[in-house]
């Protein structure tokens, strides 16, 4: 896999993981509900730093690792590939019904800095989020590169993906609420997202070394 077709495929599975609905457009969607544009803005720049601050955990921790050993480096590929296969299984078997963005707490009162603060800590604090990373990053390294520097690349790519969705979030809440609570959205929406995990762990199945 070259550079351009790594960044390429990251982008493309990036940008779906961005659309599916979770826990960080939950969010999102209640505190600009509660509390308006500018701080549910700041509770998006919270989600996307908590998603750098992943990458850069995860870059430079399995960076060195995967740098000193070619062992390490295949055992943790195969490892992501299955759990990438489990979590594709899971979201085509059981795609959720609805999402529910009022589902928690409002942020009605908190400043500007307590909705970043918010943002992070919901991103970063999520063991989920760590997990995927440590599966998801080492699928797009190409051969030659840097893993560390690489991997830091695309955890920063994919929070720019972010901030984007959540532009266009803040800006249009009610109608994208509306939209994501009907059924055959969030259904479709998990279905080609699991789709494609699969795909990507049959695709590193059926490489030849």
């Amino acid at each position: 896999m070259s550079v351009a077709e790594a960044l390429i495929a990251f982008s493309i599975a990036a940008g779906l993981l961005t659309l599916t609905p979770g826990l960080d457009t939950a969010l999102v969607l209640r505190t600009a509900a509660a509390d308006g544009a500018r701080r549910a803005g700041f509770a998006a720049l919270g989600v996307c730093l908590g998603v750098v601050a992943w990458g850069v955990a995860v870059a430079f921790g399995l960076g060195s690792l995967l740098l000193a050993s070619q062992t390490a480096f295949e055992i943790l590929k195969w490892a992501g590939a299955a759990y990438l296969v489990w979590l594709g299984l899971q979201m085509i078997l059981k795609p959720r019904d609805r999402f529910e963005p009022a589902n928690g707490a409002p942020a009605a009162g908190l400043s500007a800095c307590a909705c970043l603060r918010r943002g992070f800590l919901n991103n970063l604090l999520n063991p989920k989020a760590g997990v995927f990373y440590v599966s998801f990053l080492p699928q797009f390294l190409p051969v030659g590169v840097d893993p560390g520097r690489f991997m830091v690349l695309l955890a920063v790519l994919h929070a720019l993906m972010g901030a984007a969705w959540f532009a266009v979030l803040i800006g249009a809440t009610r109608p994208l609420t509306g939209a994501l609570k009907r059924q055959g959205v969030v259904r479709w929406l998990d279905r080609a997202t699991g789709g494609l995990f699969l795909a990507f762990g049959a695709r590193l199945a059926l490489e030849r070394p």
